[in-house]
């Protein structure tokens, strides 16, 4: 049972699945929530940039010391070499600064803090880059924004305050809590990474689906209004539009340094999962080697880093293990072996159509092609890690990682490409507007009483916040809350919504108004009253009797109640906070025997 299964698993099990799941299902059922998804793009994380030939600073890598030296040529990086050779504090600024001016408007509406937030980082020198800058660009403390790392100091105790506490608020990962972890009250994935293997990604965003009441959601998140019910993917690095692969990602091992994974092979280590994450390192140190230090690794250990890593990874290769495998096989039949024939062992290799390995497939062969293949990979492990047995070798490699430098671009300025949902969000908010355009066309009879759609038979009804309420009960009871229809607008028609934002339980009336044409725009309902007051009072001012100071203090405390309660009553005057200026009484005094046509044009026009 796994949540995540990928090819290899269904290969193992001869594709035998005794029950399956969807995720897509789950979430219909509440098991999880869904994702939107969010787009950062800037344009140095999108084209790369060029540093002209000039005095420019470099890092060491390991102890993050800084120093200045020329540059011996222009400098052009590519979008990929990011946070590993070239670090540009001002594109990881631009990210942040993007994330923290969408989090309150497009992303959050009407929260107070951040939502709890997990951010994806490349390396763990990347992971501290970017702490620092959170923590500037929001003007927090090192309480707001911690990294959880293998090399974090106690990550333990953070994941904790991270999963229970209200701080830290922001938290930077790795691949230490990217899979298997349970921190339900994050809501949002920032990712900073980008993420080649399908299986990985979906493990990846299991951070984000985990449901949680509005209660236990508010311990750390106070100012949630509802029960989580969606997490958003914030993707700065295009992670939800690259192509992913079924299998997982070399780093098999991302706790062992590289010291300790040489150590290993040399010690006898031969396994798959050690020399592909060994491979892995030996890629990317050579992704980030200078022409000179290439040729001398060429040099000491005999063969270059490319290569060294594509032993490694062609000893786990079937296609590979299969051309070795035949020649062996030629090799034995040129010297007199009758034994060994190729005709069964190009069947073996052809068999491989599913999703089986190589070992897989020649699990059911005979004993001679088991052997064969035995002997093929075996010849080909030895190849690969040779060059690990000499001690030197390990050390040259070893110095390598640590003296390498990165340099820091502090010369290109990033830009905002592009900050908003994608499609994806898009068809989800235009389906949750299609499914409130039914609930609406099924409740209309009840809306038209409640007074929302004016009515000549219930034409001195007004709109109670009780009958409100149960309306909206039955809009949740299809997953459907204010909140998050509101977003979907700003989404869908963002042009028809008006400042401010749609949350509160008076906006329904300003939301169905709208979409049964009675409104050209959507305004929130407080903003709509406020509007229809001033318009109100304007026209009465225009009278021969200018209204008092007195009578306006009247007229805005009453404006005040209609917004919260949608409607007033005579009665209503002797109850707070009318009672503290003499009530009803002092409001007759006050307005005559008008005192009813008052109130009554309030409710009609007001609320109109």
């Amino acid at each position: 049972m796994t949540a995540t299964p990928d090819k290899r698993t269904l290969g193992f099990f001869n594709q035998n699945i005794v029950s399956e799941y969807s995720r897509e299902q789950a979430i219909i059922d509440g098991v999880n929530v869904g994702e939107d998804i969010f787009l950062i793009e800037t344009s140095i994380a999108k084209e790369g940039a060029t540093i002209l030939k000039q005095l420019v600073e470099y890092r060491n890598r390991l102890t993050r010391a800084k120093r200045w030296k020329n540059l011996e040529d222009d400098f052009t990086y590519k979008a990929n070499q990011l946070d590993r050779a070239v670090i540009n504090p001002s594109q990881i600024r631009t990210v942040i600064q993007a994330f923290k001016d969408s989090l309150f408007t497009k992303l959050f509406p009407r929260r107070k803090e951040v939502p709890k937030t997990l951010i994806f980082a490349k390396t763990d020198s990347h992971a501290d880059d970017i702490i620092q800058i959170v923590r500037d660009v929001f003007g927090e403390g090192n309480e707001f924004c911690q990294k959880i790392t293998c090399k974090a100091d106690n990550p333990e105790a953070i994941l904790s305050s991270f999963r229970n506490d209200y701080y830290p608020r922001i938290a930077v990962t790795v691949d230490m809590i990217a899979t298997g972890v349970d921190v339900k009250p994050i809501e949002c994935l920032l990712f900073m990474r980008d993420v080649r293997s399908k299986n990985y990604f979906e493990q990846m965003k299991g951070r984000g689906t985990r449901t949680l009441s509005k209660e236990d959601l508010q311990k750390v998140t106070p100012s949630a209004l509802e029960n989580k019910d969606r997490f958003i993917i914030v993707d700065a690095v295009g992670v939800t539009q690259s192509e992913k692969t079924e299998t997982r990602c070399l780093e098999r091992k991302p706790s062992l340094k590289l010291v300790d994974l040489m150590n290993s092979v040399a010690m006898g280590a031969k396994d798959e999962d050690t020399l592909t994450t060994l491979a892995n390192r030996i890629i990317r140190l050579n992704a980030v080697m200078t022409n000179d230090e290439r040729k001398d690794f060429q040099k000491t250990i005999g063969l270059p880093a490319t290569s060294l890593a594509q032993n490694m990874l062609d000893a786990f290769d079937e296609d590979v293990i299969k051309n070795k495998s035949n020649e062996i096989l030629i090799d034995s039949d040129n010297n007199g072996s009758q034994n060994r024939h190729c005709e069964p062992l190009e069947e073996a290799w052809q068999s491989i159509n599913n999703e089986n390995t190589a070992k897989q497939s020649f699990a059911d062969g005979t004993a001679e092609e088991k052997s064969l293949f035995k002997e093929a990979q075996q010849e080909l492990i030895e190849n690969a890690v040779t060059p690990f047995y000499k001690p030197e070798n390990r050390e040259f490699i070893e110095n390598i990682k640590k003296s390498h430098e990165q340099i820091i671009d502090n010369v290109n300025i990033d830009t905002v490409i592009f900050a908003d949902y994608g499609e994806v969000k898009k068809e989800n908010a235009e389906k949750m507007i299609q499914t409130f355009k039914e609930f609406i066309n099924e409740n209309i009879d009840e809306i038209t009483a409640l007074g929302i759609v004016y009515n000549e038979k219930y034409k001195n009804r007004f709109i109670t916040l009780e009958g409100l309420n149960k309306l909206y009960e039955k809009l949740k009871s299809k997953k459907i809350w204010i909140e998050r229809l509101g977003e979907c607008y700003s989404v869908v028609k963002p042009e028809k919504i008006k400042k401010g934002s749609i949350s509160q339980i008076a906006d329904l009336i300003s939301l169905i108004r709208f979409e049964l044409g009675l409104t050209e725009y959507i305004r929130p309902f407080a903003e709509q009253v406020n509007k229809n007051f001033k318009e109100w009072v304007f026209k009465l001012n225009q009278g021969k009797e200018i209204l008092s100071t007195e009578q306006m203090d009247w007229l805005r405390k009453i404006k005040d109640h209609i917004i919260t309660s949608f409607s007033i009553k005579a009665e209503d005057l002797d109850l707070s906070p009318f009672d503290h200026d003499g009530g009803l009484g002092r409001f007759y005094e006050v307005f005559g025997e008008r005192y009813e046509q008052i109130l009554a044009e309030m409710n009609e026009k007001l609320v109109a």
